[in-house]
């Protein structure tokens, strides 16, 4: 009997072990860089795109959802940042009329499995504006699995109209009713923007209702570091009380820091909005 079990013992001790998603260590930054308008004067994007550029440069995020991109700024990002890959489709017409929300990602770090963009309205698959919005918006999604540890995510980059509170409220809700239906098993999810709404408005709360999104500045591991307001109308010495940019992600995903950056040169700011970065760790072992 010994002899036996050991025989039908040894195959099962030879078999490799299942290999397990090892944990992901990530940053994800939210950025609005302020399309380009002549009336900006001094603050016109070709004197900021240099500074825009830079700053994403240097602090090299994983991941990265932009709003008020036209299509020459993004072409400009595009070749100043060659490291990334951006998607997603201009807002008026669904090609390259309008404003991008794009979302980009390392080439060398991330392998994209799908991509789309959705109108935010009653329409999503129709360019146009939904309830009672000024601007049609939209959001651009993506599939990611990380080439390093194979995890895989499901992240979102929108722009919330600045004026409709109904559209702002059921623009909330439509990306939590398509979250919950496009997320598949295993995905974590991070969700970027500029939503035009701080944290005590109707919009912010929708997002964060029932738990399936927590706010990444909220539960960041260590302090917030910088302002908490992100808006700043090119104004150095702007002092908001809230943020109306954020960062939202899965409860399968770890805050470890979370930060608005002020960066300045004489005075002068790279765009009317700071950037948020957030250092993510994402899976079991975080």
């Amino acid at each position: 009997m010994r002899r036996w079990f050991g025989l039908l013992l040894a195959p099962l001790l030879a078999l490799p072990a299942v290999a397990k998603e090892a944990p992901a260590r990530l940053s994800a930054m939210s950025y609005n860089i302020r399309l380009d308008l002549a009336s900006d004067g001094v603050n016109a994007w070709p004197h900021r795109r240099a500074a825009v550029t830079a700053l994403i440069g240097y602090y090299a995020p994983d991941i990265i959802g932009m709003q008020e991109v036209l299509l020459h700024q993004k072409q400009a990002v595009e070749a100043d940042l060659p490291a990334y890959i951006f998607i997603g489709v201009a807002r008026d017409d669904g090609r390259d009329v309008g404003e991008f929300s794009p979302l980009g990602f390392r080439a060398d770090r991330f392998a994209l499995q799908d991509s789309g963009t959705y109108w935010l309205s009653p329409t999503p698959a129709t360019p146009g504006k939904g309830w009672d919005a000024a601007y049609p918006r939209i959001a651009t999604w993506a599939r990611l699995t990380d080439r390093n540890s194979g995890q895989r995510l499901l992240v979102l980059n929108t722009h919330f109209d600045h004026v409709g509170a109904i559209a702002k409220l059921e623009s909330a809700r439509q990306i939590r009713r398509w979250l919950a239906a496009e997320r598949r098993q295993g995905e974590s999810l991070i969700v970027l923007g500029d939503f035009n709404s701080p944290t005590n408005s109707p919009p912010y709360a929708a997002m964060v209702a029932g738990g399936a999104l927590r706010d990444a500045r909220a539960i960041s591991r260590t302090p917030p570091f910088g302002p908490r307001g992100s808006f700043t109308g090119f104004r150095i010495d702007a002092d908001e009380v809230d943020p109306i940019d954020h960062i939202f992600v899965s409860d399968t995903v770890v805050v470890d820091r979370h930060a608005t950056l002020t960066h300045q040169q004489a005075g002068k700011l790279p765009s009317d909005h700071y950037p948020i970065l957030a250092d993510l760790c994402v899976g079991e072992g975080c």
